[in-house]
């Protein structure tokens, strides 16, 4: 009986204390010391304005079954003749980066085939928006809005940003409106995550959720230090492991963009590895970092600059290269004809040479040399966002090819029923004197197309 009243005071005593701390909560000060308590929020009512919601519409069509392909049952179930089609939309958001143009910072898949995007401000005005450019290997894009009275963020640099400095994230996850998520700047420099094909991530645990995409990841000052772009979800939910492009990178992205509508990207013309310890050992290197060059294209840049395979790269326009990833990722974000400055070990003797970015070479072929039905077309190799297979270059519009309905663009996935993925193949399978038999994909829709 003593030890349940003893257990029954107790319970009372920690639900006093509960209250005690509770009232104290509740009469929390506005001041210590007549010092104020710290507060982000004039800074967050500076930047939120400069972050915008973005929702998007898709038309995709609609796969049919292919029994409704025949006319008979078509007519019967009275199937409309033009393709069936249904709206797709999406939301993520965007960082308005310059208030006099209108120009908004946001990824590339956010707006990734739109047909429409809608920019929705912080004080509720909605705009249709124009796509300016986008770079699906960064996954960067930029739109636009007429608009009067934005607020844009001001732009830091981020390879001034440490581990441990506190970052706070902006966006519009789920689609709920505009939200403010706080932490720390995790890690920095993180790639080789198979996200996107250039890589130079700022890590964080400030929560970002589906939604979040293009929004801001701004610094206590309000000023924007990288762009929010994904997350690492094992589990499916947030685990506070989430990406974000760097101001360095994207601004540079988007300066090419609003200049060129792409990113023309140049070409040095070598294959780099990583330094293992066997490798620091075998070309008894004075530390780790660099990267080991394992080819050389022949007539390239590289090549004219007198690097060797076996050299390593230490040093890109006077930054240190810890691995290949960084190599490409400053490689990556030159133009044709940038001089760039490479410090590199060869043996034990660090040298230094100059190479000039090239243009990257793709294979053409005159279409006329393959079959004589595609007489005045250019075919080459489609971009690395698109399909396997050989790319209608330009179509001549008074030629056979064009008249079939055949338009620049088009990429032939299979010849002769034979899957294709290059120019060789092509050449394969195609006999000269005979038809041709195609498939065509446009877009999202596929056809085959007859040739004799």
């Amino acid at each position: 009986m003593r030890i349940k009243f003893n257990l029954l005071l107790l319970y009372f005593l920690l639900l006093s204390m509960e209250s005690v701390v509770s009232l104290s909560y509740a009469a929390l000060p506005s001041s210590i010391n007549n010092q104020p308590l710290p507060t982000i929020a004039p800074m967050l009512e500076a930047a939120m304005p400069a972050v915008v919601n973005i929702s998007t519409t898709k038309n995709i069509q609609i796969v049919d079954n292919p029994l409704l392909r025949d006319p008979f049952f078509r007519h019967f179930f009275q199937v409309p003749d033009s393709p069936q089609r249904q709206q797709k939309n999406s939301l993520g958001s965007g960082v308005i980066i310059d208030s006099s143009q209108g120009f908004v910072l946001t990824n590339n898949h956010v707006i990734d085939k739109a047909d429409k995007i809608m920019v929705t401000l912080k004080d509720g005005r909605q705009f249709d928006a124009k796509l300016i450019g986008t770079d699906p290997e960064s996954d960067v894009a930029v739109i636009q809005i007429s608009a009067d009275n934005l607020t844009a963020l001001p732009i830091a640099d981020s390879a001034q940003l440490r581990v441990g400095d506190f970052v706070v994230a902006i966006g519009n996850p789920f689609g709920l409106g505009q939200t403010v998520t706080s932490g720390i700047v995790s890690a920095l420099g993180r790639s080789g995550l198979g996200i996107e094909g250039y890589e130079d991530f700022i890590q964080t645990d400030a929560s970002i959720n589906p939604g979040n995409s293009g929004g801001a990841l701004v610094n206590l000052r309000g000023e924007l230090v990288g762009m929010n772009t994904a997350i690492l979800a094992p589990t499916g939910g947030n685990v506070g492991i989430g990406f974000a492009i760097p101001t360095n990178m994207a601004i540079t992205i988007k300066d090419s963009l609003v200049k060129h509508g792409e990113v023309r990207r140049g070409l040095l013309g070598v294959a780099t590895q990583d330094l293992t310890p066997e490798l620091v050992n075998a070309f008894n290197l004075p530390n780790p970092f660099g990267a080991a060059i394992s080819r050389i294209d022949a007539n390239s840049p590289a090549a004219r600059a007198g690097l060797e395979p076996g050299d390593i790269i230490v040093s890109i326009n006077d930054k240190q290269v810890k691995n290949s990833y960084e190599i490409r990722n400053m490689i990556g974000l030159l133009q044709i004809g940038d001089e760039v400055n490479i410090e590199y070990y060869r043996g034990s003797n660090k040298q230094s040479t100059v190479a000039v970015i090239g243009k990257p070479q793709r294979p053409h072929l005159d279409g006329g040399k393959l079959h004589p039905t595609l007489s005045k077309t250019l075919l080459s190799v489609p971009g690395k966002n698109q399909v396997e297979g050989v790319l209608f270059e330009k179509i001549d519009s008074n030629s056979y090819a064009w008249k079939v309905g055949l338009r620049p663009g088009d990429i032939i996935v299979s010849a002769n029923r034979y899957r294709i993925h290059n120019l060789e193949e092509l050449n394969q399978v195609v006999n000269p004197d005979a038809g041709l038999l195609i498939n065509i994909q446009r877009g999202e829709e596929g056809f085959f197309v007859l040739l004799k």
